[in-house]
């Protein structure tokens, strides 16, 4: 029998009739047809398992279309259904200030929750120990957080279940009964020596859950004669740059605050802030000497070589440049400032100048966000640089300023994210040892 080419034309093809396009007679077995199939291809084997193949196919398909569709719903529902039962949390703080917004939440209130300090209660109040100074002036957030501490709720006087042990010894209060530096050094040693002899607590961990509080611009210097002091324990302090044996991963920088602020918060005021930017200060670096000989006489940098008293009145004083400024210059120099916290509290957009400088809260805070950061070798560029700055990148600079300033607050009794709570959730980061041989 001769095998047909179902691909011939019917003229061509043998089997059919030049004039007709009927099909050639097919056995019963073969007399099984589909009627939407057109001529040759309707009743031929092949094109029946063809036609089924490509129905399977389709089938298949479809079905695979229909699970994927009714998954994505069951999962969709599923979500919805759990945001839903999910409990409603309060957003503590804005994103656009925070490096990690909710991992600082829940940590946070983890904090609140289980953070116990030892305070120790060897020492004489009336001497150096305990209490503070005062609670005014550039060492204020000193004496805050030796008042702080024991009125708030981290305090436990069982050491057992401490996560951390303080040393309640005051650099100010020493400064203020008229100790040298080497006097202070001495205190420091032998108060930290009498609590090894004491207590087990430093010498299980040779002082890696210690710390130390100071904002005197000498008091880091006087741990210098313990050296597990400097090395092992956490020194919270005012003055952290990195060439005063700050070591950034261990100690915590302490805002320093000059108290009380004479005049409310500033912030949200545009309009007003007519000065490019603002400094008054006393030339005692490298660094503002050179930022009051190059921008002394310019016409949009406020720059004044000088200490200006910042408890006159009047509408060219200290207080009133902050208000009317739109950014105030925070030159580095060799003892701390309270310049930073001052800008931040009236609303004028701090700029950092500096190479090596631990800002306070840096790990939580991104002070990108509410701030200006240049190198001191930007010196030369600083007005570009701070005019380049478009209106609209400024307005949100400054109202994020706004949502920063209750973490520079010291308060008493402290409140919460305020600057102490800031301070003692540094120090719970720091919680897990860390230990120097």
């Amino acid at each position: 029998m001769r095998k047909r080419n179902l691909f011939q034309l019917p003229s061509e093809n043998p089997d059919f009739p030049a004039n007709s396009m009927a099909p050639p007679p097919l056995s019963q077995e073969n007399s099984f047809s589909f009627p939407n199939f057109p001529g040759i291809f309707r009743n031929h084997p092949r094109c029946r398992y063809l036609c089924v193949s490509t129905a399977c196919i389709l089938l298949y398909l479809l079905y695979t279309l229909t699970s994927v569709f009714i998954s994505a719903q069951l999962l969709f529902n599923l979500e919805l259904q759990r945001d839903f039962d999910a409990p409603r949390r309060v957003t503590l703080h804005s994103s656009r200030v925070f490096h990690s917004p909710e991992a600082f939440e829940l940590d946070y209130e983890k904090m609140e929750k289980e953070l116990k300090v030892f305070v120790y209660p060897d020492g004489d109040p009336e001497t150096y120990f305990h209490t503070p100074r005062k609670l005014t002036g550039k060492y204020s957030s000193e004496g805050y957080f030796f008042k702080n501490i024991k009125e708030s709720r981290f305090f436990t006087a069982d050491p057992l279940q401490a996560h951390l042990f303080f040393i309640p010894i005051s650099c100010h209060k020493m400064r203020g009964k008229g100790l040298t530096y080497e006097l202070m050094i001495y205190e420091v040693g032998k108060y930290v020596e009498s609590l090894k002899f004491k207590y087990p607590y430093w010498n299980r961990t040779l002082g890696a859950d210690h710390f130390f509080v100071t904002c005197h611009d000498i008091g880091a210097k006087a741990t210098n004669g313990v050296p597990y002091l400097v090395k092992n324990s956490i020194r919270v302090v005012c003055s952290s740059s990195y060439d005063g044996l700050f070591i950034p991963h261990k100690d915590v920088t302490l805002p320093q605050v000059q108290l009380p602020f004479l005049h409310p918060a500033g912030g949200n005021d545009i309009k007003r802030r007519k000065i490019l930017a603002f400094w008054a200060g006393r030339s005692d670096s490298k660094l503002k000497d050179e930022l009051a000989a190059v921008w002394d006489n310019d016409t949009e940098l406020d720059i004044q070589n000088n200490r200006i008293d910042r408890h006159a009145t009047g509408s060219i004083v200290y207080l009133e440049k902050l208000y009317r400024s739109k950014f105030c210059l925070c030159p580095h120099g060799p003892v701390g400032s309270s310049r930073i916290a001052d800008s931040i509290h009236y609303g004028c957009v701090p700029v950092i100048m500096s190479n090596y400088y631990d800002l306070p809260f840096n790990e939580i805070l991104d002070w990108r966000k509410f701030s200006v950061v240049v190198k001191e070798s930007d010196l030369y560029q600083l007005k570009d640089i701070l005019r380049n700055i478009s209106e609209k990148d400024f307005v949100t600079l400054n109202q994020n300023l706004v949502k920063v300033q209750k973490h520079f607050q010291w308060n008493t009794p402290p409140v919460r994210l305020d600057a102490f709570h800031m301070v003692m959730y540094e120090l719970w980061l720091r919680r897990h040892l860390t230990r120097y041989f």
